[in-house]
């Protein structure tokens, strides 16, 4: 159970993610109705739009978006890193999939670069130039006001290389002990604010020294000032391969410790979600669910379905029937192909109250499996009905 100012989070729990104070295409009202508890939004896009003055201004994030419960904010670490190097980056990647970053940097501008004290970076949207450092990313989400945040860390990809991650690792860590000063200072000048808890982030990518020295060091650190500010909880970020996930978060949750929450950045897939949880992780977030619904792929009881394809044209039952979802209940499958087909605002709305209900229902399921003892039955009759391979 993670307790915040806006109410009690219990976990395991799956956090859908407002990166710009929004759920995209549904009402927070909406949000909650499909049982998220919590929802988790961007420092880096709230700071370029509208800017986070407005939103301290406005009360904080929760009373800008209208959404009474807890409330996260990433540093926006990942954002400046993935922008900048010219590619989308994922947690989950496949390192075949992707070149090497030098490769990249000879055909595309870099829009982030990296330095001891921080990150210069360009705006994505105007082409302004920005300087994010620890301290800027710490004023910042006090601006924004959520319960939980995170410090500001640098984002690698598996294509960097070891002395690179070396390096990048104990960055991060001076970078953490900055943020936790700041935090520190912010706290104390902003007293008339409810206290904002702060998360550590764990990086090391695949190489298990440096994810459990990351994980040790951030767990012993106290702040410099003589309040000895320490993490509340902490973030595994980074890339890593998806076959290796549960592997890592399980070096990392050795080493960090046990009455601390631990919050897995952008991880939603079943799969993962079932070998996060069992190697140690808490809570998660992730763009895929409403991501995918606006194109049409929905999750399923029986696996994943494709709204849009020929199937659905004429199918006048819900999409899963197996599902309790708002569009389950209301709608078919038929209705939602023909949204998707029209070009039509609702084909979004409705897909994603769908997908976001399914991955927060599972992942509520799981936390009663846990309870009740089932945890490794229920993994094993899921997985196997979606067709993930066990790992």
């Amino acid at each position: 159970m993670i307790r915040t100012p806006h109410g009690d989070l219990p976990t395991p729990a799956f956090i859908p993610v407002g990166t710009k104070a929004t759920v995209k295409a549904v009402l927070p009202e909406t949000v909650a109705e499909f049982g998220g508890r919590a929802v988790l939004a961007n420092a880096y896009h709230l700071f370029l739009q509208p800017g986070a003055d407005i939103v301290d201004e406005a009360g904080g994030l929760g009373r800008f978006m209208n959404w009474p419960g807890p409330t996260f904010t990433d540093s926006g670490g990942f954002q400046v890193m993935s922008l900048g190097v010219g590619f989308k980056k994922v947690i989950s990647m496949d390192e075949n999939a992707f070149q090497s970053d030098e490769v990249i940097a000879e055909n595309k501008e870099r829009l982030a670069h990296v330095d001891e004290d921080g990150v210069t970076f360009k705006s994505f949207i105007n082409g302004d130039r920005h300087r994010f450092t620890p301290e800027v990313s710490m004023r910042i989400q006090h601006q924004l006001g959520a319960d939980i945040i995170f410090a500001f860390d640098e984002c690698t990809t598996l294509m960097n290389t070891r002395p690179y991650q070396e390096d990048s690792v104990a960055r991060t860590h001076r970078w953490a002990v900055r943020c936790l000063d700041e935090h520190a200072r912010q706290t104390a000048e902003r007293g008339h604010r409810p206290y904002q808890a702060l998360f550590g982030v764990v990086q090391g990518a695949q190489y298990e020294d440096l994810r459990r020295q990351a994980a040790r060091g951030l767990a012993e650190l106290r702040g410099a000032d003589a309040a000895e500010q320490e993490f509340d909880g902490f973030g595994i970020g980074g890339a890593l391969e998806k076959s290796e996930l549960g592997t890592i978060v399980g070096w990392v949750s050795d080493e960090l410790p046990d009455r601390k929450p631990r919050h897995l950045l952008g991880i939603s897939e079943p799969d993962d979600l079932f070998a996060a949880i069992a190697a140690g992780a808490d809570t998660f977030d992730c763009v895929a669910p409403s991501r995918q619904a606006r194109g049409g792929t929905m999750y399923s009881e029986r696996g994943r379905i494709n709204a849009k394809s020929a199937p659905q044209r004429r199918r006048f039952e819900p999409l899963d029937p197996e599902c309790d979802c708002y569009t389950c209940a209301n709608y078919t499958a038929a209705y939602l192909h023909h949204l998707f087909k029209a070009n039509e605002m609702l084909a979004s709305t409705l897909a994603t109250i769908h997908n976001e209900r399914f991955i927060v229902r599972l992942v509520d399921r799981i936390r009663e499996s846990i309870i009740d003892g089932a945890f490794s039955e229920l993994r094993e009759e899921t997985l196997g009905r979606l067709g993930f391979t066990r790992r």
